[in-house]
């Protein structure tokens, strides 16, 4: 049985939201609440029965404010009118034209989530009881949505000011038996689609028209799902990172709590010590530089024990004669003098060390985006606002009161917080991504994390145009719609939000985001298997060969005989006694878990193959979250 969420026009939140867009979770209306959404719609009953002029109700909308409707049909006295009339008195027929003629948008429609949640988020504003709507409109609008009719709303024709006039409207006229919708996948008319749900077409009320369509329900619900699936585009993010540091047998000072203390931004420490969580256990991060040996291409006399000889590489290092340390006498004091595949420098490139700074701040954009949006989900936000219980009003403009909460702004510019978010996270981790696949940055890794003995193999080399061209794409999508209004209504609305623009271009970009951070993973994954058992064949070489075995991995070692070669024996013993001394090298509890997880889906490149399917895996197991260590637990 699917959940059933109490709407009370207070306590919506964004996991609600998601399990009625997404978890086909049900709603019901609060009893109590319902008294107040049925005190205002009889206190304005009782003002248009008093003949009190009020705005959207008994005058026209927006430049039209100033047109009082009468008591009768104007055009009925035309020539050539109509004999007959339009069914409903004039309030009625305002409120109808209201919809039919605001339902305008262009374009594709929106998926069932996005429509799903306009819904929710459109009736729980509904249940504060400010907007005049009656009960039993409420409830109508209740079944339609529980019964699953989800109308067609084409995702473009709102400016976010006066709300999302056009795609509200949309969304209301299946309501009044037009427009189109879909039930159970199948497209058609409005009409029909009630009819096949056991459901009837309503005929508005004073204003009803106004408080369905008039609000922020579109920008908010699209809104709303993006930083839910941002939220999990967060976690991976750190993941990605967490492995690819892993594969660079990387440095964790950079991590540290002490080190963030004294830049306390809190997006900044909790991506620190979310890192730190994923790379417990790791015994490949801050490992000794000379421990790390360089990639060799794969040779038939490159092992000689049976078990390595399954192996499709090579490894080596150089030995640093004495002669070559002037200078660098401390850092050999306490290093080996052999390059492997560590490059001899205290901290890595900025993709790795300042992670927490730069994921730390797309989170602090989600976390303030979050915060409006809480706010929004439980706010009044159509005009005018009625105010039936207001204490000493003696007029009506003291209880019926024009103002402005329709205005997108508060979200339209959370939204260009979190656009401008978005390409900053796909492109450090296309960095990272980059990095590893460059043979003159990856740290002793194999180009392309192939071996590539004939000369023949690309590996990942496209796998990082992919991810680049995805980063343009993010990056030129980013501008703020927010900062540019196109006025509407001949002026009246002269200053307008766009946010339903901005919603919606966060919300298309989740998918590319996605796709970036999961390239990562796939090129990590990579880049993971080639250093740990780089490191464990090292290990083992040392274990069962001893000194002499290692020795002849290490490239520039003098001969017996020659000048310092008793140091070099000496120095080798020492590696040697190093590596047979250490246990399996490997990554973080968390990104061992990861890595499995996407090792049961994806073989490891040994020679080039086709790609395409690899990619579709890893970006469909990114958007099932099945990374996460709950998940994949």
């Amino acid at each position: 049985m699917s959940e059933t969420i109490l709407l009370d026009g207070s306590s919506l939140t964004r996991a609600q939201l998601v399990a009625v867009a997404r978890g086909g979770a049900s709603v019901a209306l609060d009893a109590k609440q319902l008294q107040r959404v049925q005190r205002a719609a009889d206190f304005l009953a009782d003002k248009v029965n008093c003949g009190e002029p009020t705005y959207g109700v008994t005058t026209g909308f927006g430049s039209n404010a100033d047109k009082l409707l009468g008591a009768h049909r104007v055009r009925d006295e035309l020539p050539g009118s109509r004999a007959e009339a339009p069914e409903g008195t004039l309030l009625e027929e305002l409120q109808h034209n209201l919809i039919t003629t605001h339902a305008v948008c262009v374009g594709k429609p929106f998926g069932a989530d996005v429509v799903r949640a306009m819904l929710v988020i459109r009736i729980n504003t509904l249940m504060r009881g400010h907007s005049g709507i009656r009960v039993q409109t409420l409830e109508a609008l209740t079944a339609m949505l529980n019964a699953g009719v989800v109308p067609v709303v084409p995702e473009k024709g709102s400016v976010g000011a006066s709300g999302d006039l056009a795609p509200l409207s949309h969304l209301a006229i299946v309501l009044l038996g037009g427009g189109e919708a879909f039930y159970r996948g199948e497209r058609l008319p409005g009409a029909e689609a009630l009819k096949r749900a056991g459901l009837a077409p309503v005929r508005l009320s004073f204003k009803e028209g106004l408080a369905l369509n008039n609000g922020t329900a579109q920008m908010l619900a699209t809104g709303a799902l993006a930083l839910h699936d941002l939220e999990g585009m967060l976690d991976a993010a750190d993941l990605a990172a967490a492995m690819t540091l892993d594969a660079f047998a990387g440095r964790s000072g950079a991590l540290r709590p002490e080190v963030h203390a004294l830049r306390p931004h809190p997006g900044q420490t909790a991506v620190a010590a979310h890192v730190r969580e994923l790379l417990q256990e790791s015994t490949l991060v801050d490992i000794p530089y000379h421990l790390v040996p360089h990639f060799k291409p794969w040779t038939t006399e490159a092992w000689s024990e049976p078990d390595d000889q399954a192996l499709s590489f090579d490894i080596g290092w150089n030995w640093v004669p004495a002669n070559q340390r002037h200078g660098r006498e401390a850092f050999y004091a306490r290093f080996l003098p052999f390059k492997g595949g560590k490059k001899h420098q205290p901290q890595d490139a900025y993709c790795l060390r300042c992670m927490p700074q730069v994921h730390g701040a797309v989170r602090d954009a989600w976390a303030q985006a979050c915060r409006v949006f809480d706010i929004e989900l439980n706010a009044v936000t159509d005009n005018p606002l009625i105010f039936p219980d207001a204490e000493g009003a003696q007029f009506i403009e003291e209880q019926v009161i024009s103002a402005g909460h329709f205005h997108g702004m508060p979200l339209a510019l959370a939204m260009s917080y979190v656009k401008a978010a978005i390409p900053v996270l796909a492109s450090i981790s296309e960095r990272r991504l980059n990095k590893l696949v460059d043979p003159a940055t990856n740290d002793g890794l194999p180009a392309f994390l192939t071996g590539n003995e004939d000369g023949t193999d690309s590996g990942f080399m496209i796998v990082q145009y992919t991810a680049a061209a995805l980063v343009n794409d993010l990056a030129t999508r980013a501008h703020p719609a927010s900062v540019y209004s196109v006025p509407t209504s001949a002026n009246a609305e002269d200053h307008v939000s766009m946010g339903a623009n901005e919603a919606r271009h966060v919300l298309e970009m989740m998918e590319d985001l996605g796709h970036v951070i999961a390239l990562e993973l796939y090129t990590a994954a990579q880049a993971l298997d080639y250093r740990q058992e780089m490191l464990n064949a090292a290990r083992r070489l040392a274990q069962r060969g001893g000194w002499q075995a290692l020795a002849a991995k290490v490239a520039n070692a003098p001969r017996e005989g020659q000048p310092h070669h008793e140091q070099f024996v000496a120095e080798v013993r020492q590696l040697a006694e190093a590596l047979a001394g250490t246990s399996d090298f490997h990554a973080g509890t968390d990104v061992r878990r990861a890595h499995a997880v996407l090792r049961q889906h994806i073989d490891f490149l040994h020679r080039d193959r086709a790609l395409d399917g690899d990619v579709r895996t890893v970006c469909e197991l990114l958007r099932q979250g099945v990374f996460h260590p709950a998940h994949a637990a």
